[in-house]
């Protein structure tokens, strides 16, 4: 996939290495809202140093790389600000997480280019299907998910953390 510009928006998508130290901040600052917003929710606190370095650490990003995964960075104006993750589930299905953009830059449609960006790249994978999970308070993640075609579906996995599923399909090309 290369890098696919939209130069009325100042956005652009393209794969980057999950361990390139700018996808490590994306990842982090996205593991920091939103476990803060589900302790902030639950516990009625933020969440501790020490315990976003046990989760990013628990939860590694390793499989999202090719060839059966992959990690696309947003860029706004050259600024690295959103990001996606990939991972095949089986050999048509992909699933999508660790979709975020920095809060300064929503709004804007950093979104629905990493959505775009994702589900070619899913296809050029092989994918007809593309999944994700995500939490009920993240309204956010998940109007953007609607609007975009994607429809809520039946569980497919069971992470501790998801309360509602997506799924679209692909065209074929």
């Amino acid at each position: 996939m290369t890098p696919t510009p939209d130069r009325h928006s100042g956005w652009v998508v393209a794969p980057t290495s999950v361990r390139h130290p700018e996808a490590a901040a994306l990842l982090r600052d996205y593991y920091v809202e939103v476990a803060d917003r589900y302790r902030l929710l639950h516990l009625g606190r933020r969440s501790t140093v020490a315990e976003l370095d046990r989760e990013l650490t628990a939860d590694p990003a390793d499989d999202l790389v090719p060839p059966r995964g992959l990690f696309i960075l947003g860029r706004f104006n050259g600024d690295p600000v959103a990001c996606v993750g990939l991972r095949a589930l089986g050999h048509d299905v992909i699933e999508l997480t660790r979709v975020f953009v920095r809060r300064r830059w929503r709004g804007i449609g950093g979104g629905r280019h990493l959505l775009t960006a994702a589900e070619t790249a899913a296809t050029a994978l092989g994918a007809t299907r593309v999944v994700l999970d995500t939490r009920l308070d993240l309204v956010e993640a998940r109007a953007l998910y609607r609007r975009n075609g994607y429809v809520e579906i039946p569980a497919y996995n069971t992470s501790d953390y998801a309360e509602v599923w997506y799924g679209k399909s692909l065209s074929c090309p």
